[in-house]
C-alpha cells in the first residue's frame, strides 16, 4: 500500500513565498544532510537567507558534500544540540531572524525555548500547527490543523487554532475558507464528545462573524466528497468542499497526514503559526521537497 510517488513541492506555495525574498532564517542544529539540502533548495528559490546554528565542522562538511559554498552566510558554532534552540529563540527575540527552521533536533526541545516568556515570541492567539497538503504541483491544497502541537485542545484552544488557519488561508489566496470541523460522525451525539465540540465551534464561529464558512460535526467522507454528503442529505456549503479540516485531536491529525504522505505520496508543508515568528518543525524523516514546502509556508505566514 505504500506509495512510490515522488513528493513534489506545490507551485502555489512557492508563488506566494516568492513575493517575500531572502527572509532571514535560523537553521537549528543544521549539520545534517536533509536539513542542509532543503535549506540549499530554499536559498536557490531565493526564499531565505540562512543563519546556521550547530557544529561548524558538521555544517561545513554537509555543505561541502552538496558542493555548496556557504561562506557568505553566518555560522554560529554550538556543538551541544539542545543549546542551538536557545540561540535561535534569542535571535528571534532580538528581531535578527524572521523564521525558525528545525534541523536535527527534537521538536519538544525547540518548542520549549520558543514558548519561554523571556523571548516574547508569543502573539495574541495560541500557537498552532498547520499542514498544507498537496499531491501534485498544481493541486488545490487541503489544510489540516492541528495535528502536531496541541495534543487534546478544548473548544477555547480550537477557536485559536481556527483563527490562525483562517489567517493562513487568506495568505495563500483563499479569501473565505471552508472549514470542516472533523468528527467520527455528522450527527451531534453525547457519546462522541468531538461532535458536541464541533457543534459549539460552528456556533461560536458564526457568533464571532469569522471570515470563514465553518461547519461541523462532519465525518471525513462528508468533508471532502460531495457525493457522500449528498447521499447522507447534508446540505451545507462546507460539506464535500472543505479547504480546511479542523481535527479533534493531535492523533487524528497526525495519522491523517501521515496516511496521505505514505499511501498517496502527498507533500506535507508544516509550520507553527500564531506567534511572532513562524516555526518549521518538520519530521527528521521528511523528504527534502516537503522541507522546502514547509519553509515556503513559513515565509507565506510572515506578517
Amino acid at each position: 500500500m505504500l506509495s512510490n510517488k515522488e513528493i513534489v513541492c506545490p507551485d502555489n506555495l512557492l508563488d506566494f513565498a516568492h513575493k517575500k525574498k531572502g527572509v532571514k532564517a535560523a537553521i537549528v542544529n543544521a549539520g545534517k544532510p536533509l536539513p542542509m539540502l532543503s535549506v540549499q533548495d530554499s536559498v536557490n528559490e531565493n526564499l531565505i537567507e540562512p543563519i546556521f546554528i550547530g557544529d561548524e565542522k558538521e555544517i561545513l562538511k554537509c555543505a561541502g558534500d552538496l558542493n555548496w559554498n556557504i561562506s557568505k552566510y553566518q555560522i554560529i558554532h554550538e556543538s551541544v544540540e539542545n543549546n542551538t534552540a536557545k540561540i535561535a529563540a534569542k535571535l528571534a527575540s532580538e528581531n535578527k531572524i524572521k523564521i525558525i527552521v528545525k534541523g536535527h533536533i527534537h521538536t519538544d526541545i525547540l518548542m520549549k525555548e520558543v514558548l519561554r516568556r523571556e523571548y516574547n515570541l508569543l502573539g495574541k492567539t495560541r500557537l498552532s500547527h498547520i499542514w498544507h497538503m498537496t499531491l501534485e504541483k498544481e493541486d488545490k491544497p487541503l489544510i489540516i490543523t492541528d495535528g502536531a502541537l496541541n495534543v487534546l485542545p478544548n473548544v477555547k484552544t480550537k477557536m485559536h487554532i481556527l483563527k490562525n488557519v483562517i489567517n493562513f488561508s487568506n495568505r495563500i489566496g483563499i479569501e473565505r475558507p471552508k472549514v470542516a470541523v472533523l468528527s467520527a460522525t455528522e450527527e451531534v451525539l453525547d457519546s462522541v464528545p468531538s461532535s458536541k465540540e464541533a457543534e459549539e465551534i460552528t456556533k461560536l464561529a458564526k457568533k464571532e462573524n469569522l471570515n470563514a464558512d465553518v461547519f461541523g460535526p462532519l465525518a471525513f467522507d462528508n468533508c471532502i466528497s460531495k457525493k457522500s454528503a449528498a447521499i447522507k442529505g447534508i446540505k451545507n456549503n462546507v460539506a464535500g468542499m472543505a479547504d480546511v479540516l479542523l481535527v479533534p485531536s493531535v492523533e487524528a491529525g497526525n495519522a491523517l497526514v501521515k496516511m496521505l504522505i505514505y499511501f498517496c505520496g502527498a507533500c506535507a508543508a508544516g509550520v507553527v503559526i500564531g506567534g511572532k515568528v513562524p516555526v518549521v518543525i518538520t519530521s527528521r524523516s521528511d523528504e527534502a521537497q516537503a522541507r522546502l514546502a514547509s519553509i515556503a509556508a513559513a515565509v507565506v505566514a510572515l506578517d
